[in-house]
């Protein structure tokens, strides 16, 4: 009979520090801090928003698409869907953020080996999770989400998914510095949610896009008479609005922007220098229009054709 291996006696005394530290109950068992035993432990019972389970809200969650997004994203491809029915659609579903280790801090220790030796043992301190972020065309910050788990894992193998309610996911994104949230980076159909709607997610409201906003345009209409040769101003979606999917099919919606253009026509033919001082004047006063700064995530001038 072979005699059980010994374990090198650091790590046994490790063990025997740790085992005296664990809760037990009455009878010796492993516990929790209120002394409860953990076998037998019944976690059914009622759970977060309608779920059976008391510890979260998705313990039934297959970590597939929600059929909800499967049908709104193909009638956007298809043409029979627009960025408010999207954005319906959001305003329900689960998503899949991504966290990924990271290490808070190292250290550097200076051990002694059997010889009397000198060696350098580097060890993680302090072991965390992160947000995965990206970065934006223009500098912003975008918080990627996933409307399934294999769509996270086939674009970044190490990420692990955190289950959460789309609206939960902009309160995150918010709080992390970040406008923009891109929906299923790397996937045929990658959606991006511009910082307006961001904001309506994140706080449970309603949202018309900027190009359709009356009150936008009832705003810059009081800035017509302002502007020299200026004969009407009109707003339109920018050319930053759309998409593509994976194989070039162009989408009407889910671009990065830039999302509004606002079409200044003169109201004659106007030379260069005309044209360059009633845009330059328009620029100057839109940026003083709170509305706009609020409700149009980027904004573009173009200058329309007067006939």
């Amino acid at each position: 009979m072979t005699d059980k291996p010994q374990l090198p006696g650091h790590i046994q005394a490790a063990i025997d520090r740790n085992l005296a530290r664990q809760n037990l109950d009455a009878f010796g068992r492993p516990a929790d801090s209120a002394g409860v035993t953990w076998k037998g432990r019944d976690l059914t019972g009622p759970g977060i928003e309608g779920s059976s389970n008391p510890l979260h809200a998705f313990d039934t969650d297959d970590g597939l698409e929600d059929e909800a997004w499967t049908k709104v994203s193909q009638d956007l491809v298809d043409g029979n869907a627009d960025e408010k029915d999207v954005f319906r659609v959001l305003q329900n579903i689960r998503v899949f953020a991504a966290v990924v280790p990271t290490v808070a801090k190292t250290t550097m220790e200076t051990r002694v080996d059997q010889h009397g030796k000198e060696f350098t043992v580097e060890s993680d301190k302090e072991a965390d999770v992160a947000l995965v972020s990206l970065t934006a065309a223009d500098g912003r910050g975008a918080l990627p989400v996933f409307t399934s788990i294999p769509k996270l894992t086939a674009w970044h193998k190490d990420a692990r998914p955190v289950a959460v309610w789309m609206p939960r996911a902009c309160l995150s994104a918010v709080d992390e510095g970040n406008e923009l949230i891109v929906v299923d980076p790397g996937a045929y159909l990658t959606y991006v949610v511009r910082r307006p709607e961001v904001y309506a997610l994140a706080q449970q409201k309603a949202w018309t896009p900027s190009y359709e906003d009356v009150e936008i345009a009832q705003a810059l209409s009081e800035l017509t008479d302002l502007v020299p040769g200026l004969g009407q101003l009109a707003m339109a979606p920018g050319r930053g609005v759309g998409t593509q999917t994976e194989d070039g099919r162009v989408i009407a919606g889910g671009g990065a922007g830039p999302e509004l253009a606002l079409v200044a026509t003169p109201q004659n033919p106007l030379d260069a220098v005309g044209s360059k001082l009633m845009l330059t004047t328009l620029q100057s006063l839109i940026a003083d229009v709170a509305i706009l700064a609020e409700r149009a995530d980027t904004v573009e001038i173009v200058l329309g054709t007067s006939h």
